[in-house]
């Protein structure tokens, strides 16, 4: 591909179609010690190697010690832990030196929260008080029923896919698939595929509210523009804050390479936070295809969840006679 020409499909737009992944190892959130400044230094990325290869030694080397003594979790642990260190994505096809995936605000954090904005405290450690609707997206306020759980326990959205794309954590891929009209985002985790009209269309009606909003896109130059509204109001706004209701997402799609699209996103939502937030990553090409993806914790582990409790109950029922 000639710098700075990105190839086009038939109808002369710019030819995203492919699949990409864009796991990122960039915190979203900038450590405070760097201030305003974006990128790290050399001395910084080789102690970012370093660290990297020392964190994936130990867990082996802690996933190794169970196979030989499976006594897990230890002994008073509030948590049995997630997956095994194989199926993490530890790092990003190449690599991002940038100190924070959030570039505005210009302190790479994310903005102060209106008053009244809500919180979800839930997380992968135990439950938590709060009240259904549950926003959170991982962990959960109870066990009566699958409605007392989080969003991608339950396996309705994902955790990185959005949108905006926020990578991390595993199966940070996607899809993109183009004809004259339309662009279809397909994201492997939770396989939701959002169908973004290209045409002038009129958007929905403003009552209905969707998982991943309403989208619709254009063309700005070599960049696919997509505007995405009418989000529900049963899903966080970003991260752990606020609700989606009010949300105005804008992302941008500009392939910069053969094996390179950056991507970057603004949030508006002003019933939750005091200023937008603009981020931005690299995606990179990948030689291969998108498989179904099987949401196992809603296929079987909600049951399983469910009975283990009701079983609980039962014994300590059972104690009390």
């Amino acid at each position: 591909m000639p710098a700075g020409k990105a190839p086009r499909t038939e109808w002369g737009q710019p030819y995203l179609q492919g699949v990409w992944n864009f796991n990122s190892e960039t915190p979203m959130q900038r450590p405070e010690r760097f201030g305003t400044r974006e990128f790290l230094t050399e001395e910084e990325i080789l102690q970012a190697r370093v660290r990297r290869a020392e964190f994936r030694a130990e867990a082996d080397a802690a996933e190794a010690e169970l196979v030989v003594n499976p006594e897990a979790p230890p002994a008073g642990a509030s948590s049995t832990g997630g997956y095994n260190n194989f199926w993490y994505e530890r790092a990003s096809i190449g690599e991002n030196t940038r100190t924070s995936l959030i570039v505005y605000p210009l302190d790479g954090r994310i903005p102060a929260r209106v008053e009244g904005a809500e919180v979800h405290t839930a997380t992968l450690g135990p439950d938590v008080e709060g009240d259904r609707p549950v926003r959170a997206i991982f962990g959960g306020i109870g066990k009566d029923g699958p409605e007392d759980r989080g969003l991608s326990e339950r396996c309705i959205i994902g955790f990185n896919s959005g949108p905006p794309l926020t990578g991390g954590g595993y199966n940070a891929n996607l899809q993109i698939v183009q004809n004259r009209d339309h662009a279809v985002i397909l994201a492997e985790m939770v396989h939701d595929a959002r169908i973004v009209p290209l045409a002038d269309k009129e958007r929905i009606d403003d009552d209905i509210r969707l998982w991943t909003g309403d989208s619709r896109g254009y063309f700005d130059g070599d960049t696919l523009v997509v505007v995405t509204r009418n989000f529900t109001d049963l899903a966080p706004s970003f991260s752990r804050f606020g609700n989606a209701r009010n949300k105005t997402l804008t992302e941008r799609f500009t392939r910069t390479s053969y094996e390179t699209i950056q991507y970057e996103w603004t949030l508006e939502d002003p019933s939750t936070f005091t200023d937008r937030i603009t981020a931005t990553m690299p995606m990179t090409r990948v030689a291969g295809q998108l498989y179904e993806y099987g949401c196992h914790e809603g296929n079987y582990g909600m049951t399983n969840l469910l009975r283990g409790e009701r079983m609980a109950e039962l014994r300590a029922t059972a104690g009390n006679d």
